[in-house]
């Protein structure tokens, strides 16, 4: 289960979702990856890479590549490469000083998906599978501590560029996501909140 701290439980105390939320990390959360979260990471030419110093700074940014270039190696072992950048290596530094990392990966076609992994990485400059990475300057590995999916709504349709037919508008309420009602989380779900 994710390490709620005080400031997620008095949200999900706020907005009565903390039974949801335990229920959410009971049902789907894992530290280990399954096969069907290492085809979809491989699947993806891109993910997003959250670090922080050792002083708590974040930094986000964007790492993309041919799909592949991210790719699951063991049950507890995620791996991606660095490649020629701007030289500035805040991520890569970040990750020296402070090795706890966010990544999320998210699939923006017509079938919308989002993975997010926390763990711990690693920065290593001599390890063979960098001999399989075309341009690989170094290699980060990531030990998961937490792996979860999240609902894709709010997703963009970037091929139209089009909002989520999910984003709220003015005058039209919204639906529910389908998964709320499922048994595993419909007699846990607080009702919605309206502005």
């Amino acid at each position: 289960m994710p390490d709620y701290h005080p400031g997620n439980r008095a949200l999900q105390d706020a907005f009565g979702s903390r039974a949801l939320a335990d229920r959410l990390a009971e049902k789907l959360g894992r530290n280990v990856f399954s096969e069907a979260d290492a085809t979809f990471i491989a699947a993806q030419p891109f993910f997003f890479l959250a670090t922080a110093d050792a002083d708590g700074r974040p930094d986000c940014s964007f790492k993309g590549g041919a799909p592949g270039f991210a790719r699951v190696v063991a049950p507890d072992l995620l791996v991606f490469p660095d490649y020629d950048g701007n030289g500035m290596f805040k991520s890569h530094g970040n990750i020296l000083a402070n090795p706890h990392v966010g990544l999320l990966f998210i699939s923006m076609t017509e079938r919308p998906a989002r993975l997010r992994v926390n763990g711990r990485a690693d920065v290593v400059s001599d390890d063979p599978l960098m001999a399989e990475i075309p341009g690989a300057q170094l290699l980060v590995r990531v030990t998961p501590t937490d792996i979860f999916p999240n609902c894709p709504r709010y997703i963009p349709d970037v091929s139209t560029g089009r909002a989520s037919s999910d984003t709220p508008q003015a005058g039209v309420t919204a639906d529910e996501p389908r998964w709320k009602t499922y048994p595993d989380f419909a007699d846990v779900t607080p009702p919605r909140r309206r502005p």
